[in-house]
């Protein structure tokens, strides 16, 4: 066992205390207390920035509470249950139903530009000097146009090399993965699921083009084993997960599932 995870084990062992969810609770309630006091305290620069920080979060939860009310399409008349309309209320249904579907085009055209609410936001951008190395060839110290990739790949089924004398960027057959380890976080269950493509590395599109695997690229992995349905009762086949290690360091791709 590693030595950091004795805290782990003595709870899988003994349990949690009888009182850790009425204390967390406790915690969870102190929680915006203590930051309106350090909001207070705070001078300078640091106040500036720890007050930006705490705009941007109040401005997310409103959008988040807006959307979920336009999801829900609340109205705030009321529909006579039996009996024919009139003609001047034929069209109020119709503006709560349109704005749902506003709100859905406008979620489809985000994840479209790739912005997803994804498990790790920030991750540190890939030099090229970190992922790829250079691979001198021929008799002459001039010729080194070719590249070596240093990071894990993922390349499709059919995938066959160029030859040689054509080929700018080698993917080592070892550093090439198949499958990921992706987490549910919901089902708080891993799974090993076959890998489908890379939709989108932060660093580069020219690494999303390479197949290249880093900490936060966001992949594509085959869930139909999971049984996942949608609201038609269709079987779900790909989906989007985030990557949360290294791993050319690991030796796997450790993912957790966006949903």
């Amino acid at each position: 066992m590693p030595q950091n995870e004795y805290i782990e084990r003595h709870r899988k062992l003994h349990g949690r205390r009888l009182d850790y969810e009425e204390r967390k609770r406790k915690r969870e309630a102190r929680e915006p207390h203590k930051s309106a006091e350090k909001a207070r305290k705070l001078r300078g620069l640091k106040a500036k920035m720890y007050n930006k920080q705490r705009r941007n979060l109040k401005i997310q939860m409103k959008r988040k509470i807006k959307m979920h009310e336009e999801k829900a399409g609340k109205s705030a008349s009321e529909m006579p249950s039996d009996g024919a309309l009139p003609v001047y209320l034929l069209d109020r249904e119709m503006q709560n139903r349109s704005k749902v579907l506003s709100n859905m085009i406008k979620q489809k055209r985000k994840e479209k530009a790739g912005k997803w609410d994804v498990p790790i936001p920030k991750v540190r951008a890939q030099a090229d000097s970190e992922v790829f190395r250079v691979l001198r060839t021929g008799k002459s110290r001039r010729k080194a146009w070719k590249r070596m990739v240093t990071k894990v790949t993922f390349v499709g089924e059919g995938f066959t090399r160029k030859p040689p004398k054509f080929e700018r960027f080698i993917r080592p057959m070892a550093l090439r993965f198949k499958k990921a380890h992706v987490t549910h976080p919901e089902l708080k269950a891993t799974f090993c699921l076959p890998l489908l493509g890379v939709k989108k590395n932060p660093s580069s599109p020219m690494y999303t083009s390479l197949g290249v695997i880093t900490k936060g690229t966001v992949i594509e992995v085959n869930i139909s084993e999971l049984g996942l349905v949608t609201q038609a009762g269709k079987v779900v086949w790909g989906k989007y997960a985030q990557v949360t290690n290294h791993p050319e360091n690991d030796g796997c791709i450790n993912a957790v599932l966006i949903v």
